[in-house]
């Protein structure tokens, strides 16, 4: 064979190997260790609630899994996403690309959430929501490579409207955070209070991290709705909450109901204002003695019982790393298939799976708040009014818009 025949049979070759449109022949390298990134708010409206209690979640779980994985020790990094899309983006980028993140989990922000969950998918990185709470993340925009944890705005509503309509509250006005969650939620809360035969007088928009809601609870006044849903989270809620109080809604018969509520939140307002309240979560640090356990660890260091989310966070990052030992590698649609195969069972949730959509099926809770009587402590706060199956709770698949789900009629 002549020296231009062997180079022109080499060239062929290559060319063969080489998928069209430039794209890269190289194969995904997978080694190395396995890397796991917190992306939340950590000094925003919703730091206290997920935040630095996000980070010791998977520090935890890592410790508790042994520390190595695949001969390899677990890394993990996190970073503070100020509720910011450009922020979430551009440090999933670095992640992704200059510092090897397998696996981002939190993910703050609604917004921020799905364009950091596309990012990932497009990068083959594996993306699990604990915090954001849109449905749309296993809805139109959902991923191959990511899973949605803890509640949805779906769940969050449906089991808020179920429960206040059933009391007599009919008529609805909203007050509604301005952005992709506030907005999802505020929707499923308003599609449940109609189907169940309630109506709704209207909504106001607020922006994020609002200091004075006056304005907005005049609105909501005004509208003689027997119920006000607030539509929001950590401190907007805390806020419009006690502002409403102070306004005097409840005293002239109108009635204020949390859509997403938390220990943090209840704490903050204490009992005598949250009398009576009932909302929906997915888990409570005192419902029995498994959560009691993993609560006391987690509050000897962040001195306070976990959030659901926190616990979330946890349960997530903890089956990651089994999917990943199952699986013999961290790559990402190998792990997820992995993920979605075995069954989640954990102090936080039992008989758990991830959905086809990437949704997590699990048992929600509908929470009532103590009387001030009946509390034995400062964080003894709620009680579990009823289990809601997680059938009930979740969309069904046969209702989703993912092009990734087996529709079933």
């Amino acid at each position: 064979m002549t020296r231009r025949v062997a180079f022109v049979i080499a060239a062929l070759a290559v060319l063969a190997s080489t998928p069209p449109f430039g794209g890269a022949a190289i194969a995904e390298d997978v080694s190395g260790p396995v890397k796991l990134a917190v992306l939340d708010d950590m000094s925003g409206p919703y730091a206290e609630n997920s935040g630095q209690g996000n980070v010791l979640a998977v520090r935890m779980a890592i410790k508790d899994f042994g520390g190595s994985l695949l001969g390899e020790p677990i890394e993990m990094t996190s970073a503070d996403l100020q509720n910011k899309v450009d922020v979430g983006m551009s440090m999933a980028r670095k992640w992704f690309d200059v510092e090897g993140v397998d696996a981002i989990l939190g993910m703050g922000s609604s917004a921020a959430a799905l364009a950091v969950q596309k990012l990932a998918a497009d990068k083959n990185r594996i993306t699990l929501a604990t915090t954001a709470a849109t449905a749309e993340l296993t809805g139109k925009s959902c991923s191959p490579t990511g899973a949605h944890w803890v509640y949805d705005t779906y769940a969050l509503g449906k089991g808020a409207a179920t429960a206040v309509v059933a009391q007599g509250g009919k008529s609805w006005y909203f007050v509604t955070a301005d952005y992709a969650f506030g907005h999802a939620l505020e929707a499923s809360a308003a599609t449940f209070v109609k189907a169940l035969g309630g109506t709704v007088l209207g909504a106001v928009r607020h922006p994020l991290n609002t200091s004075d809601f006056s304005s907005f609870l005049l609105q909501a006044q005004n509208s003689k709705a027997q119920i006000i849903g607030v539509a929001n989270a950590g401190n907007d809620t805390i806020t419009a909450l006690k502002q409403g109080a102070e306004f005097g809604i409840q005293e002239g018969g109108q009635k204020m109901v949390g859509l997403l509520m938390q220990v943090t939140e209840i704490h903050s307002l204490g009992l005598k204002a949250t009398k009576g309240l009932q909302f929906i979560e997915a888990f409570y640090w005192d419902q029995n003695d498994e959560t009691r356990a993993f609560s006391k660890r987690f509050w000897q260091e962040y001195k306070q019982p976990p959030t659901q989310v926190q616990a979330g966070t946890y349960s997530a990052a903890m089956h990651y790393l089994k999917a990943v030992k199952a699986a013999g590698t961290k790559e990402a649609k190998a792990v997820m298939a992995k993920m979605k195969e075995m069954p989640i069972s954990d102090f936080m949730t039992k008989n758990g799976s991830i959905r086809d959509d990437g949704r997590v099926i699990r048992d929600m809770y509908l929470l009532a708040t103590k009387d001030p009587s009946e509390s034995k402590g400062e964080w003894d706060l709620m009680r579990v009014a009823a289990t809601i199956p997680g059938k009930d709770a979740f969309r069904p698949l046969s209702e989703s818009e993912c092009p990734l789900a087996r529709q079933t009629k």
